[in-house]
């Protein structure tokens, strides 16, 4: 295994035109975590789904943070490139295109940090409880990337002032966003299934 080798799965996709999915699960998952959720939002699409390489008593995460919403941004910088690193490796070994990111909390925070300081490792992204990752962000190019931001309203770890500038942040870096507020906690709905599903569908149907 490289240095930057995760334990991960890969299924195959199951249909040509279905764009893969990198999917990055929250604290103390695994990368099983998120695999129905794939199949879900994107039947068929080839899916890839790494475990995060940091422990916090235990539970697997995608970078260390000091407390709960203060992130290591040091470490939030190495584990993002790290990753794309991984992506970068998995595309060439399983033949696949830029994935699109589907993150779910500390999923989605890495997903961001990601889109921002390696562009070219995703396609689009869609963040799940997502928080601003970087207090000082690369100046990135990401524009037209499509990404699609669902926060909760009841949401006790992202304040909405969080998710908002994190939509901000990404807009100013060309993406185009699409944010929705839903009326949730932290944990996810099925208006978030149905939404990530809509979105990924318009998403494919403007790329083919």
């Amino acid at each position: 295994m490289t240095e930057t080798a995760f334990i991960h799965r890969f299924e195959p996709a199951t249909s040509a035109g279905s764009p893969p999915l990198l999917l990055l699960h929250g604290t103390g998952g695994d990368e099983n975590d998120l695999l129905g959720l794939g199949k879900l939002i994107s039947p068929g699409s080839a899916l890839l789904a790494p475990r995060g390489r940091v422990l916090e008593h235990g539970m697997p995460r995608f970078f260390r943070r000091l407390a709960e919403g203060v992130f290591d941004e040091d470490d939030v910088r190495r584990r993002a490139r790290e990753l794309g690193d991984f992506v970068a490796e998995a595309r060439q070994r399983y033949g696949l295109a830029a994935p699109i990111a589907v993150g779910f909390s500390n999923g989605a925070n890495i997903a961001a940090a990601l889109l921002l300081q390696r562009p070219e490792a995703l396609s689009g992204a869609i963040l799940l409880r997502a928080m601003v990752p970087l207090s000082d962000p690369p100046n990135a190019d990401i524009a037209g990337k499509p990404v699609l931001l669902l926060s909760g309203q009841g949401d006790p770890i992202v304040p909405a002032s969080n998710s908002a500038r994190l939509a901000a942040l990404l807009s100013q870096a060309g993406a185009s966003v699409t944010h929705r507020v839903l009326p949730a906690g932290h944990q996810l709905s099925q208006a978030d299934v149905t939404l990530a599903r809509d979105w990924i569908g318009n998403v494919d149907a403007k790329a083919a």
